[in-house]
């Protein structure tokens, strides 16, 4: 919730800018959280009450330009609100702070470590996540948890974030056809969930499996009534034996 001390008559997101026309320094700026939101999309398909943002301004005071990171999660507000959408998250028409906020280093340094921490944290956003494939001594991935108003740095990877029922974490696979480093969802042993493009894959797999089960099974129940029709021309055979020694095979003791 909010204690800011705004004006009386605040805008609305309509009459707000929606961008604040910064283009990104890199794809990976729209890659990295636009992967995120597709298997969100997938995993919570039935919920109506998030949202997963991708370089949209949050607006937190009127007079004063909005925070614009990489990719940002609330909880607990309406996904959509009609066909147009949101054009910028405004705080005070939400009254909701976002619970996860990611920023995605690139190679313009634009203060992540610095300024935009504490601008987060006096935000209120309970994670904020940093990620940068450039470090080479530290960890790529840094998550900043919010405890008593101030951020501490949580140990793992992926690290579990219980107020969302996730975890997040890093670690090579493949996305658009890129093989690299990406960032995940996982599950609370630590398991990645699935992008849309191994779901898809994983679900042909299982189609393929079960079509091949159906064959197999088709073919037993074949080899099965061929071996019936063999035996049964046995038995005929048997019979016409039989009936030339003169012995009536329907009437045997």
């Amino acid at each position: 919730m909010l204690n800011y001390n705004l004006p009386r008559h605040l805008p609305s997101a309509e009459e707000l800018p929606d961008s604040d026309e910064t283009p990104v320094d890199n794809e990976l700026q729209e890659l990295i959280p636009g992967l995120l939101k597709a298997i969100l999309l997938i995993l919570w398909a039935e919920r109506m009450d998030w949202l997963f943002a991708i370089d949209m301004g949050i607006y937190y005071h009127p007079d004063k330009p909005p925070i614009v990171p990489d990719g940002f999660l609330s909880l607990g507000v309406e996904r959509f609100y009609d066909e147009e959408l949101r054009p910028s998250y405004v705080l005070w028409d939400e009254n909701v702070v976002p619970i996860f906020v990611l920023e995605v280093v690139s190679q313009n340094y634009r203060k992540e470590y610095t300024t935009k921490l504490d601008e987060y944290e006096a935000l209120g956003v309970l994670y904020y996540v940093i990620y940068s494939s450039r470090r080479r001594r530290k960890p790529h991935l840094e998550v900043h948890k919010l405890v008593n108003g101030k951020y501490e740095l949580q140990e793992g990877n992926p690290v579990w974030l219980p107020e969302i029922g996730l975890g997040i974490g890093c670690e090579r696979g493949n996305y658009c056809g890129v093989t690299r480093e990406w960032m995940y969802w996982y599950d609370e042993q630590g398991q990645r969930y699935l992008t849309p493009a191994e779901q898809v894959k994983q679900e042909v797999q299982r189609a393929q499996q079960e079509a091949q089960r159906a064959q197999q099974e088709a073919q037993r129940a074949q080899q099965e009534a061929q071996r019936a029709d063999v035996a049964e021309q046995r038995v005929q055979q048997l019979a016409e034996q039989l009936r030339a020694l003169g012995i009536d095979p329907d009437n045997l003791a």
